[in-house]
């Protein structure tokens, strides 16, 4: 068995065995398949697809190409993943709010991949955040302190930390198969009980309409469930940002004010508990999606699911005050520049992978693996679709490291926003609910 035979099956639409795929993700894991090789079939993959089978192999393989994490703790082992869109902060915000309601929370996650930011990016604009711990490190900071965000060790199914990498250079990010097997494989080998999963759908998702996000979540969901973890996905609104910043440290300023109570964002509220709500049912923690959504909701209120938060950035390298002193700990870009709209009218489309790949070329995400991302910068105070706009009003606010930085981007974003006079139709931020 070889690489070079493997890629060319799936070239041919030919179907892999299970033995097929373990081969490939251990080879992804020790090397002995190349950077070339993995980008080919990943390729490959993307154009072609895989069986139901086959993706539930690949899944299997990464996930046992690593260590698969056992538990024993007095409150079940939850977790939510998103797909990925354009000011998700989703995360910072839940995972905490699940640990106040006594679930633990491996969040075992990603950094940024094409347009969309990645949570373990965003955590690392706090000085001194690790998100690169060993498993020992992951299970004892998840068993004290309710939460820890990070991001996939070696242990952690090496060959999706690998063929990660490769997708997010090589153009084939939005592969159903690829995306369903890199998601389930780290979550699975963090032992959950049940997960709850955010399919986002619109410009600033990779999956554009609602047939391809419900492809998506039903791969998902259908998947997860034949492993054994119970399983629900909610397909969610992202024609438009789900917050006003888009960047590291902003999107972490969101996740603050809402936490705190400071200056909660409608959107980020409303999500957070709703997928919370999904997952404390399935954990046993709630009677019903609602029951656990109101649970959520008072954890953030009380003010437990920021104590947790702090708790889990102390843990993990970050300030002992940071939820005391937030505003002065995070970085701030020097360069604050307005995209003035150059007419009137009411914000009719926003193009939000375009708002993304502004944020990249800011310096808040990468062009290619191993780029340094700069936190500080990116987009904030965005319009919102229905947003009435005079003309010379501003669209957005670019926080650059540069003067030259803010101009290279500014005809960008403002072409982001397509302005009319007609008030537009806003779609709900949860538009389906999937459980098998």
């Amino acid at each position: 068995m070889d690489a070079r035979s493997i890629i060319a099956r799936v070239r041919d639409d030919e179907a892999l065995t299970d033995e097929d795929l373990r081969w490939f993700a251990e080879g992804l894991a020790t090397g002995a398949v190349t950077d070339a090789q993995a980008g080919a079939f990943a390729m490959a993959v993307l154009l072609n697809g895989l069986s139901d089978p086959g993706r539930v192999g690949l899944t299997r393989a990464m996930r046992d190409s690593g260590k698969v994490i056992e538990w024993n703790l007095p409150g079940p082992v939850l977790d939510k993943h998103s797909t990925g869109g354009i000011g998700d902060c989703v995360s910072l915000a839940l995972a905490p709010a699940l640990a106040a309601c006594g679930a633990f929370v491996p969040m075992i996650s990603g950094r940024g991949l094409g347009h969309t930011g990645g949570t373990l990016d965003k955590l690392e604009s706090i000085p001194g955040y690790r998100g690169e711990v060993s498993l020992a490190g992951l299970k004892s900071i998840t068993a004290q302190v309710g939460c820890a965000i990070v991001g996939a060790s070696d242990d952690i199914a090496p060959a999706d930390r690998r063929l990660y990498a490769i997708r997010d250079v090589s153009g084939t990010v939005e592969s159903i198969d690829l995306i369903t097997a890199s998601i389930l494989s780290k979550k699975l080998a963090a032992g959950l009980e049940a997960l709850v999963l955010d399919v986002k759908v619109g410009s600033g998702a990779f999956m554009k309409d609602m047939d391809e996000a419900e492809d998506l979540a039903r791969a998902l969901v259908a998947t997860a469930q034949g492993a054994g973890c119970m399983t629900a996905a909610l397909i969610t609104d992202m024609s438009q940002p789900l917050v006003g910043a888009a960047g590291n440290a902003l999107e972490v300023i969101e996740v603050m004010e809402t936490l705190t109570g400071t200056g909660v964002t409608p959107a980020l509220w409303d999500l957070t508990c709703a997928l919370g709500g999904e997952v404390l049912a399935l954990g046993g923690l709630a009677a019903d999606a609602a029951d656990g959504a109101q649970r959520i909701g008072r954890a953030i209120e009380s003010g437990d699911a920021v104590l947790k938060f702090g708790e889990m950035v102390a843990e993990l390298g970050g300030p002992a005050d940071f939820i005391e002193r937030w505003p002065d700990r995070l970085p701030a870009a020097p360069v604050l520049c307005e995209v003035a709209s150059p007419a009137g009218g009411i914000v009719q489309a926003i193009d939000g992978a375009a708002l993304g790949r502004a944020v990249v070329a800011l310096g808040g995400g990468r062009r290619r693996e191993g780029d340094r991302i700069n936190p500080a910068v990116g987009l904030a105070e965005m319009a919102a679709l229905g947003d009435r706009i005079a003309p010379g009003e501003p669209l957005a606010i670019i926080h650059a490291a540069s003067e030259a930085d803010a101009e290279a981007v500014a005809g960008q974003v403002r072409a982001a926003f397509t302005l009319g006079d007609e008030t537009p139709g806003i779609p709900p931020l949860v538009q389906r609910r999937l459980l098998r």
